[in-house]
């Protein structure tokens, strides 16, 4: 399987990322929302999420109900890596898991993620698409 980057960072204005990630870089712009925006660079999912003034250590952002790191880093899988992942990390580290869920169930880019913290205070993301051609739609 080849595999493809996630990230997400903290934007201060949606419009101007897309129009520099578009325009300058000749990205393709994924879904959006006036509050963030995800980005196809090369072939990987750059996500930025609006936030003012932000302090790495705070910025949240609220995507159905959950409350979830906007600066994080992670990785897409295919679905039974991505369980075998989930049950490994689960299992033998002492991880505590931010987040566990589907989201997007039953639209365009349905998928399932949870995120833990690494030692270093890092939240780091895995994450699989019901289809993985719809990453960017």
């Amino acid at each position: 399987m080849n595999s493809c980057f996630h990230m997400s960072l903290p934007c201060k204005n949606i419009e101007e990322t897309i129009n520099y990630y578009k325009d300058q870089l000749e990205s393709e712009i994924g879904r959006k929302t006036e509050n963030w925006v995800d980005i196809n660079l090369f072939g990987h999912q750059l996500t930025f999420v609006l936030t003012e003034n932000f302090d790495f250590k705070f910025p949240f952002y609220s995507l159905d109900n959950e409350e979830l790191p906007s600066f994080h880093f992670g990785v897409v899988l295919d679905s039974d890596e991505w369980e075998n992942t989930y049950d490994k990390i689960n299992s033998q580290w002492m991880f505590d898991t931010v987040v566990k869920k589907t989201f997007f169930e039953d639209k365009n880019g349905e998928q399932s993620t949870f995120i833990v913290q690494d030692p270093n205070g890092y939240y780091i993301e895995f994450k699989t698409f019901r289809r993985r051609d719809e990453i960017f739609i």
